[in-house]
């Protein structure tokens, strides 16, 4: 059967990243993408101009649509507008039992700050539920670092493409177990809008089909990894990652 990957999260207009982004890869990996828009933003490859949230009401609605009658496989969850959609996000996937993975989206590429102090503090209650939250370096920082992610006991992905340095290092930690960690030679490119929605929907997709973690981590960097190398140059700004490229390999 057809994975049902569930996206709740942003649309992104110039098609980089958000719900664009996850709908291009939940395809690609086999999947049957849904959507529960949490937000429209006004955005391209050198920013974001405008950001306009969904009502949590239809937030609950599109989520709850989607779940009575197709059903869900896993869950993604990227940027959320709002503690009010935060919190109606959680009391929707609480009763679900599916694999979650929340990408914690405080910041576009381009800079651009897309959750408040206020949706940051309502995400404790989504990583508490999630399989695997993803923070970026700067995400991580404000969710109070290493430190704090452990003592909280989530598992989390820290990835590391914001970090300086010739080599990418993502560094998985799960409570009760040995850190996985993960190198790589870093792709220089400015093409990398959607990388964080990307990873994040594909690990969410392999989850779905009974992939184990780490495997779903290691496929997902992978996937990840080969559409930067294949971004068709688009824009004057952070491009979009070559998603369409990837269409033979994963025909």
């Amino acid at each position: 059967m057809m994975v049902r990957v569930l996206s709740i999260a942003g649309s992104d207009s110039g098609g980089g990243a958000g719900i664009q982004a996850d709908i291009k890869t939940i395809t690609l990996l086999g999947g049957h993408a849904m959507t529960a828009l949490t937000a429209l933003t006004a955005q391209n490859t050198c920013g974001v101009t405008m950001v306009e949230a969904v009502s949590p009401a239809m937030v609950a609605a599109q989520i709850d649509a989607c779940v009575s009658d197709i059903g869900v496989d896993a869950v993604k969850i990227g940027m959320l507008g709002s503690p009010e959609i935060a919190a109606v996000v959680a009391d929707r996937l609480a009763a679900l039992g599916v694999p979650v993975v929340f990408d914690p989206v405080m910041i576009a590429t381009s800079g651009a700050v897309l959750a408040d102090g206020a949706t940051i503090a309502a995400f404790e209650r989504l990583m508490a539920l999630a399989s695997l939250t993803t923070p970026n370096v700067p995400e991580l920082a404000a969710l109070g670092g290493d430190a704090a992610m452990r003592r909280r006991g989530i598992a989390y992905l820290a990835k590391g493409g914001d970090a300086e340095g010739p080599d990418v290092i993502d560094r998985l930690i799960v409570p009760g177990r040995p850190d996985r960690v993960w190198t790589a030679p870093r792709i220089v490119t400015r093409h990398t809008h959607g990388t964080g929605c990307t990873l994040s929907s594909a690990i969410a997709t392999r989850l779905g089909a009974g992939a184990p973690l780490d495997q779903a981590v290691a496929e997902a960097r992978a996937f990840v990894r080969a559409a930067l190398i294949a971004a068709p140059g688009l824009g004057q700004g952070h491009g979009p990652m070559g998603h369409a490229a990837l269409v033979s390999l994963h025909a």
